[in-house]
């Protein structure tokens, strides 16, 4: 039985109607205002547009009773408050060319939206005298006389009073205030420039979050404030960014491959300042670090694209959060390069990280008491073979019974080194090289290490000759419906990696050469697999992943193993070999090859300093 409509009687037909203006206001507010970070954004985005330098955020229960944000910026004049309660009047653009926005806002609908679900009030002084006006539940008042420094405060109360079902929607305000504090951080490292203090009043007044203005040129400002914001450990372990490509320009920091997060938290992404979370960005920046992590290890990454505000649309989404680029793939091209060039730039640098958990090792419980000399039984002692013993070059097999003694000093000279990396001094545990630097010592993992150093290699040779192709000898018909033609779209792309597809009847692809290194594959499930990472982030490594995990397990199988023993020359070739290959700080799943413990930090193990 069908349900019956409550808004329409039924004795009559269905009419017509126009919705009062108080309708449209709480309907459009929807949109705009989800929750309390939603306001608090529009009103600190309003702040930033009006040249603010310092700016102000007081909440109270996580911004359901109070959101009062104060600025220093331009202020208004007391016949443009009624104005900026108006639905679609705004300072920022003049209608002509809804391409070439340079600020944040520019629908001017965020404060009547505001005051229609709220009781808004404004404040606003930019010449010899301030006003306020009140609006209630999308019922304004007249403008008044108030006290007031240059610029604006704007106080939103009882959010959501006027449509009280949004209310029950939100959640505790531990997790309101969570999202508002997220929202003010994305902003204060948007304008590094600009000061933020966020504050909780809701029992006395409690500091959650302060930026103070930040200075110098680009990347000292925004490592200052990405300082405050993430904390010193990221700015320590990430590169710089700067590349261009096509009148795109990508600045921002990138954290190293060895300073990975378990998830996509530490991942910041701006287009032309403005915050935005976009699929095509993410995929981006996945795609850059794809053969330096493992699929459940994330970067973490700050990273702004510029370009003229012509070509790229901010006004695709309700909240501003997406964007859409008019060449998608210069976009995309630029991220992927730009990260994987600083990468490999980095050459074998690994974060400090992974020494400070090394020191947090040492500094663990003592181990129960031991007779003098009697190792436990489930920590045998370790063998430490001696380096003056002369032997050619290379990772040849070691002569039988070499350094079956084992020895805790070199009596003879040993080679020395000013590179990074240092001088091999032992090898223990047959699986880690000891070396010596000017100011500290090396633990290299030769296993992960020579791992790395040949992947890169088999990459290169990839790369110079590209991928051997296998023809099939009757080629696989595949029907795809719809999705051929976007499949056919990437054809040269794939092409590049070893497989070849035609366009074989409407909806069909017929497949005739497929990667040799994959040997025999579902073609069908392959191209889906591509279809679907298409769909979820307009492009696909789909194929050239599986390609090099291949590459990554013959470089694994090709690899000086665990339990081998080294002579001198084998270790300190490694060493030097490390130092010249990008990227060799971590393995082929992005955990280190080698930890560095600094002298001054072995001696405050010890108690020397």
């Amino acid at each position: 039985m069908a349900a019956t409509n409550p808004n329409i009687s039924a004795n009559q037909r269905p009419v017509i109607r126009q919705l009062d203006e108080a309708a449209i206001n709480r309907i459009a507010a929807g949109e705009v205002v989800e929750r309390p970070a939603s306001a608090v954004k529009e009103l600190v985005e309003n702040a930033i547009d009006a040249e603010a330098r310092r700016v102000v955020i007081e909440v109270a229960h996580g911004g359901k009773t109070l959101i009062r944000v104060t600025d220093d910026g331009c202020g208004m004049e007391a016949e443009d408050l009624p104005l900026a309660l108006s639905r679609h009047a705004t300072s920022k653009i003049d209608g002509s060319d809804l391409l070439n926005i340079h600020s944040f806002g520019f629908r001017g609908e965020a404060l009547p939206s505001l005051g229609s679900v709220g009781r808004l009030s404004i404040t606003s002084r930019a010449s010899d005298a301030g006003h306020v006006i009140r609006v209630s539940g999308g019922a304004p008042e007249a403008v008044k006389p108030a006290a007031l420094n240059r610029g604006t405060v704007v106080e939103l109360r009882d959010l959501f009073f006027a449509t009280p079902a949004r209310l029950k929607f939100l959640r505790s305000d531990r997790a309101e205030m969570q999202a508002i504090t997220d929202v003010v951080k994305r902003l204060a490292m948007a304008e590094p420039a600009v000061g933020f203090t966020l504050k909780e009043v809701t029992d006395g007044e409690r500091v959650i979050f302060r930026a103070d203005p930040e200075t110098g040129d680009l990347f000292d400002a925004l490592r200052g404030r990405l300082t405050t914001i993430l904390g010193r450990e990221f700015t320590e372990n990430a590169l710089p960014i700067d590349a261009e490509r096509e009148g795109l320009r990508l600045t921002g920091y990138a954290g190293l491959p060895t300073y990975s997060r378990g998830s996509a938290v530490a991942q910041f992404l701006f287009v032309n300042g403005r915050p935005v979370r976009d699929k095509l960005l993410i995929g981006a920046l996945r795609a850059a670090y794809m053969d330096v992590l493992s699929r459940d290890r994330h970067p973490a990454a700050v990273l702004f694209i510029d370009c003229p505000p012509e070509r790229v649309d901010v006004n695709v989404h309700p909240a501003k959060s997406e964007v859409r680029f008019r060449e998608p793939g210069v976009a995309r091209g630029l991220i992927v390069s730009g990260l994987r060039h600083a990468l490999a730039e980095a050459g074998h640098r690994a974060s400090s990280t992974v020494g400070d958990a090394t020191l947090r090792a040492f500094s663990a419980a003592p181990r129960e008491s031991l007779p003098l000399g009697a190792p436990p039984s489930s920590h045998p002692e370790p063998r430490i073979y001696q380096m003056d013993r002369p032997a050619p070059r290379g990772f040849a097999e070691a002569a039988p019974g070499w350094g079956s003694a084992p020895s805790a000093r070199v009596d003879e000279p040993v080679i020395e080194s000013d590179g990074p990396l240092g001088a091999a001094r032992a090898q223990v545990h047959e699986n880690y090289i000891i070396a010596q630097t000017p100011n500290g010592i090396v633990l290299v993992d030769q296993h992960a290490a020579h791992e790395r150093l040949v992947y890169e290699k088999l990459k290169t040779q990839m790369a110079e000759h590209g991928v051997a192709r296998q023809a099939l000898l009757i080629p696989e018909i595949i029907t795809l419906g719809n999705d051929a033609d976007r499949l056919l779209d990437h054809a040269a792309e794939l092409e590049r990696f070893g497989l070849l597809i035609e366009a074989f009847g409407p909806g069909t692809v017929a497949v005739r050469e497929t990667p040799a290194i994959l040997g025999e594959i579902n073609a069908e499930a392959l191209l889906r697999d591509i279809l679907d990472e298409l769909d979820d982030l307009g492009d696909s490594q789909t194929l050239q992943a599986r390609v090099e995990a291949v590459l990554s397990r013959v470089a694994c199988h090709g690899s000086i193993r665990s339990g081998r023993q080294m002579r001198a020359d084998e270790m300190n070739a490694l060493l030097r070999e490390m130092e010249a290959t990008p990227m060799s700080g971590q393995c082929n799943h992005g955990r280190p090859t080698y930890v560095e413990l600094k002298l001054t930090d072995i001696e405050r193990l010890f108690g020397r300093t």
